[in-house]
């Protein structure tokens, strides 16, 4: 007894101690990783976390429910799409030819409704904001320095940053993209309680506007620009411009730091499903147009799908791109495979939501989502 009784004593002494040091050290944001993440048998971020975090709600407008194809659900997925499926932890899986629902799965009892987390999806509706920002006059054009809207980056090197270099990826910051270690920035930035603040402390590397470097960094300072440029929270900008237009059919979330700071986190996190994320890359094959209605000036819309660097032939302005058999595809792209990818030439989406998804190797993008689409042609030939 007296032993468990020290045990017990030092045990309270050592975590009130790695506490105190956490908080003394700036890393408290340890414990809510710890909490949320570690502690539930996940090694990073995983597609329903966003309900341990603070969240915002986007409401929707005037439904406009996608149609069904003539032949809508005649087909079965293919032997290899079934294997991956499993392998990978697909939860949804959806091919939208002609603007019609061609084929929709739902695995591991998700269904057509039910939320996941976008992860670095969201970067694309941030780039596509900015736009917006400079088409309702906010923001002068993709040239405007960001010192104009963010103090802590007018000496040196960050006072050439614009606008454009945060969406194209190319701020020249020390943004370290790490998801697994928990002491990089990325982890940081997820958990932490004020990510104004971890964003302001962010250090030049190299000149920005030069090469591409992905870094969610540059997207989450793009929405804090948007954010002081129109004087209007993110998440309620997004819902004006483009969750409510485009028809959305579920009201959805979008992580925030806390409740204190209220700041969205621009890089990841919006909780939707398949359908509802497949219009805005419907907005985009139709030019930036939605049911007549241009949205997004055309210009920018293929600005957006064309690389701006000759070392970043893979991302344009928040946007993938890649090459299928000959044919240009552009594809919003998030962790652990969460994948709405474009193919214009064939006027066809496909949209892949899971659990994991097989890393690149010597190619900017996985081998699976070669699979997925080319699994989605054979299951259309068939």
């Amino acid at each position: 007894m007296k032993f468990l009784k020290k045990l017990f004593k030092f045990l309270v002494i050592f975590f009130g101690l790695l506490i105190a040091v956490l908080y003394i050290t700036d890393t408290d944001y340890l414990i809510k990783a710890v909490r949320t993440i570690y502690l539930k048998g996940h090694t990073t971020a995983f597609l329903e976390d966003y309900k341990e975090f603070d969240n915002q709600v986007i409401d929707i407008g005037a439904p406009q429910p996608w149609p069904n194809h003539k032949d809508y659900n005649s087909a079965k997925e293919t032997k290899l799409l079934n294997e991956l499926n499993k392998v990978s932890g697909t939860i949804a899986y959806v091919i939208i030819k002609n603007d019609s629902i061609w084929f929709e799965n739902y695995y591991d009892g998700f269904n057509e409704n039910s939320k996941s987390n976008s992860f670095s999806m969201a970067k694309s509706y941030v780039s596509g904001l900015m736009q917006k920002a400079i088409q309702d006059g906010y923001i002068k054009s993709l040239d405007q320095p960001v010192c104009d809207f963010l103090p802590a980056f007018c000496d040196g090197n960050a006072a050439k940053m614009t606008v454009g270099d945060l969406s194209s990826m190319s701020s020249g910051t020390n943004w370290d993209e790490a998801y697994y270690s928990p002491l990089s920035i990325t982890t940081r930035a997820y958990f932490d309680d004020d990510l104004a603040k971890v964003m302001n402390g962010l250090k030049m590397e190299t000149e920005p506007g030069k090469s591409f470097k992905y870094a969610s960094g540059d997207t989450q300072m793009l929405a804090m620009v948007i954010e002081k440029a129109s004087g209007k929270k993110l998440y309620n900008y997004f819902e004006e411009c483009f969750w409510k237009p485009l028809g959305a059919e579920n009201a959805t979330l979008w992580q925030v730091d806390s409740e204190d700071h209220d700041l969205v986190k621009a890089y990841c996190c919006i909780a939707s499903n398949a359908k509802d994320f497949a219009r805005y890359g419907k907005l985009f094959k139709d030019y930036g147009k939605w049911n007549g209605r241009q949205i997004l000036d055309s210009t920018f819309v293929a600005k957006s799908v064309t690389p701006r660097f000759s070392d970043g032939e893979m991302y344009g302005y928040g946007w993938w791109l890649a090459n299928f058999n000959d044919k240009e595809v552009f594809y919003m792209r998030g962790h652990l495979g969460q994948l709405v990818i474009v193919i214009p030439e064939d006027n066809l989406i496909v949209v892949r939501l899971g659990h994991s998804i097989e890393k690149s190797q010597g190619d900017a993008h996985s081998p699976d989502f070669y699979t997925f689409i080319d699994e989605a042609y054979e299951m259309m030939e068939n």
